[in-house]
C-alpha cells in the first residue's frame, strides 16, 4: 500500500483540531505564552538596565540584542517546550489505545506509516501555533531596535526541529502504553536525559565524550541560536525524530500482530 499525503494531512488536521475541542490546547498556550511573555519582559528589561549600566562607566555599547535577549529566550523556550510538549502528545496513541478505537484505525485503509505521521503532524502544526504566537517578540525588537534578522530565523528553525524531536519521542511512549500519565513521564523522562546526556562528557574519555555530546539535543542547538545552520545538526535532528517514528511503527507493529 503506498503512502497518501492526504490520508496523513486527514488524520493530522483531524487530531489537531481535537486538541481544541477540549481545554488541553487552551491551557497548553495559556501556560506558554504567560511563562514567554514574562521572561521576554524580564529579558528586555535586564538588557536594557545592562546597557545603561555600560553606558553609564564608559564600558562600551553593551551586549548585543542577540547575546542579549534573542539567545537566552529561545534558549528559555526550549526548556519550557521539554515540560509541555509531553503533555501535547501523552493523548496520541495511548487514548486510542485506552477507548480501544486502536483497533479501528488498524483495520481502516490506512497504512501504519499514514497513521504515525499524521500524528505526528498534529502535534507539530500545534506547536508550531505556539510559535507563531512568539512572532510579536522579534517584532517589538525591530519596532524599537535593529537586531541581526539571521539568529532570530535560525532560532526559529532550532527550536522546531529540536521541539519535533521531543514530538517523536512522545508519539513512541504513547503508544506503548495506554496510561497518559505514564506518556507524559516517560516522553518527559527521555527528553531531559537527551538534553543532560552530555553532562557526563567531562569525565568520560576523548572518544565517549564526542560520542555524549552528538547525542545531546541542546549541543545541536547552539548554532542555530547563533545564526548558523550546520548540515550536521539538520541531519541529526532529521534522523532522531526518523528513528523515534520507526520504532513506534515497531510497537503499533507488534501491538497488531498480538
Amino acid at each position: 500500500m503506498k503512502f497518501s499525503f492526504n490520508k496523513t494531512w486527514t488524520i493530522a488536521t483531524k487530531d489537531y483540531k481535537t486538541y481544541f475541542t477540549s481545554p488541553i490546547a487552551y491551557i497548553i498556550i495559556a501556560i506558554f505564552l504567560v511563562i514567554m511573555g514574562w521572561m521576554f519582559f524580564f529579558s528586555l528589561s535586564h538588557f536594557n538596565m545592562q546597557n545603561l549600566q555600560a553606558k553609564q562607566f564608559g564600558m562600551g555599547k553593551g551586549a548585543s540584542v542577540t547575546e542579549g535577549i534573542i539567545r537566552p529566550l529561545y534558549g528559555n523556550m526550549n526548556v519550557i517546550f521539554l515540560f509541555l510538549v509531553p503533555a501535547i502528545t501523552m493523548r496520541l496513541f495511548a487514548e486510542e489505545r485506552k477507548m480501544q478505537t486502536i483497533q479501528l484505525l488498524m483495520t481502516s485503509p490506512i497504512t501504519l506509516t499514514e497513521m504515525i505521521v499524521g500524528k505526528f503532524l498534529s502535534a507539530f502544526l500545534l506547536m508550531c501555533t505556539m510559535l507563531g504566537f512568539t512572532i510579536v517578540y522579534p517584532a517589538v525588537l525591530f519596532i524599537f531596535g535593529n537586531p541581526d534578522k539571521g539568529p532570530i530565523i535560525t532560532s526559529y528553525l532550532g527550536t522546531a526541529l529540536l521541539s519535533s524531536c521531543y514530538i517523536s519521542m512522545g508519539v513512541l511512549f504513547s503508544s506503548v502504553t495506554e496510561n497518559q500519565i505514564v506518556a507524559f513521564f516517560f516522553t518527559f523522562g527521555a527528553g531531559l536525559f537527551f538534553w543532560l546526556i552530555n553532562w557526563a562528557s567531562s569525565s568520560a574519555g576523548p572518544v565517549f565524550s564526542d560520542f555524549l555530546d552528538y547525542l545531546s539535543l541542546i549541543q545541536h542547538y547552539n548554532n542555530f541560536s547563533q545564526g548558523i545552520i550546520d548540515s550536521t545538526d539538520v541531519i541529526f535532528y532529521l534522523s532522531f525524530i526518523t528513528v523515534g517514528l520507526f520504532l513506534t511503527h515497531r510497537v503499533l507493529d507488534s501491538y497488531r500482530w498480538r
